[in-house]
Parts: C-alpha cells; sequence; structure tokens
C-alpha cells in the first residue's frame, strides 16, 4: 500500500458507513478508545450500531512509518466533526498489515486532546 492509499483508506474508516470495517478491519484487531477500553472486533462493530457517522475528519501532524514490507504504523491528530456536535480531537494511532486479501487494519487508538 502506497502512503496515500493509507492515508485514504484510514480516512474511509472515519466517514464511511459501517461495510467499509468488514472490508478494511482484520478480524484479530483491537482498539483502543477512552471511553470504552480495549475493543474486539465484534464489539467493535456492535459500538458503531447506530451511532452517526462523522461528517468530516482532518487529520494532521500525519507520520507514516514502514516496520517492513508488510506492516505500516500511522499516526496523526484528528478532529472529527458530526452534525449539531462539538468537534472531537484526538490522537490516534493505526497500524496496517499485509494479508492475502489486502492490506488489514490490526491495531486502532484513540487519545482525547484538547
Amino acid at each position: 500500500m502506497d502512503d496515500d492509499t493509507a492515508w485514504k483508506t484510514e480516512e474511509r474508516l472515519w466517514l464511511d458507513g459501517v461495510e467499509v470495517y468488514d472490508e478494511i478491519v482484520d478480524p484479530a484487531c483491537l482498539m483502543a478508545f477512552p471511553s470504552m477500553g480495549v475493543l474486539q472486533m465484534e464489539a467493535i462493530r456492535k459500538g458503531l450500531e447506530g451511532v452517526a457517522r462523522w461528517a468530516a475528519v482532518a487529520m494532521s501532524d500525519r507520520v507514516l512509518r514502514r516496520a517492513d514490507a508488510n506492516s505500516l504504523v500511522l499516526g496523526y491528530t484528528a478532529e472529527g466533526r458530526r452534525e449539531g456536535e462539538e468537534p472531537y480531537r484526538c490522537i490516534c494511532t493505526s497500524t496496517y498489515r499485509a494479508a492475502a486479501d489486502g492490506w488489514k487494519l490490526v491495531q486502532h487508538q484513540q487519545t482525547p486532546c484538547g
């Protein structure tokens, strides 16, 4: 996956519908959220049900590192916006690995910031 595709893929997880998780997220993925703790795939999908998707996300302070040819880590500050709500700002990391059926998200973490 080239750098541009990696960032576009990450943005899809914020903006696209829940079905994108079936396409991009590895079944063994772990996600850590401050108000929910560490979630596995079943809880991740359940947590998305009935929740409005983000209308927009801005990613700044972007860093991409490759551990090897089959893995990459994204780090960034995100500002997500939903209609009628205050912006949500957090620092994020996401780890992707190459799989037989494409690149898959295996880890995502958010830490709120001011």
